[in-house]
């Protein structure tokens, strides 16, 4: 009898260890996600992960933003990036493009590879989008806007349609570049996303 307790006893350890599992979440950005101008400790992956800690999971996101990164940037690097195992990524690439008016087909294959690569090797993907500024005129705000939800439409992922909601052109939330978020500023935003980051978990749990 005492054979039979202990061997259920790491059974259970076994099992309960496999539930426990800390889920890996790969950040790939540009500044956005970098923390251009803010401390390490204020960036958005930093954030994310305390904020996903606080309400119960057991989480390691990763900070993979560059600042600077377009599109295609960002997509070469990805199999870098992938060099240690991950359960899910988020997505956060355009914004350089779009600034610097780049042609929204180059920055639609881009991403379009990268989705591709993604779900390839079945890692769940949070899709975060990003608007055209309005004096690219309305042609490109419609091609570029539209491009997130085209892709994420194609590759069956999870879609964050403006990853600056309620930040963007606050200068109280924005540094004085009025572009990158300060640190009240990525609150706002790691509390607007969170939760389709929770859906993110489900489905990387779920596989």
């Amino acid at each position: 009898m005492s054979k039979f307790l202990a061997a259920l006893a790491v059974f259970l350890m076994m099992v309960t260890g496999a539930e426990a599992r800390t889920l890996t979440v790969l950040a790939l950005g540009d500044s956005l996600t970098a923390g251009y101008g803010l401390q390490p400790s204020d960036a958005f992956p930093v954030k994310l992960e305390a904020a996903l800690r606080a309400r119960g999971h057991d989480v390691k996101v990763i900070n993979a933003g560059i600042s600077g990164d377009t599109a295609l940037d960002g997509a070469s690097r990805l199999e870098w990036a992938l060099a240690e195992p991950v359960d899910a990524v988020i997505v956060e690439l355009g914004a350089n493009d779009a600034l610097r008016g780049l042609p929204v087909p180059q920055a639609e294959q881009a991403l379009d590879q990268a989705l591709s690569e993604l779900t390839e090797r079945k890692i769940p993907v949070l899709l975060a989008g990003m608007r055209a500024p309005p004096n690219l005129g309305p042609e490109y705000q419609a091609a570029f806007d539209g491009m997130y939800p085209r892709l994420a439409e194609k590759h069956g992922v999870l879609l964050y349609p403006f990853f600056l909601d309620g930040a963007a052109a606050d200068p109280k939330l924005n540094q004085a570049d009025g572009m990158h978020p300060n640190p009240a500023g990525v609150d706002v935003i790691v509390a607007r996303i969170l939760p389709s980051v929770e859906q993110l978990l489900a489905q990387a749990a779920a596989n």
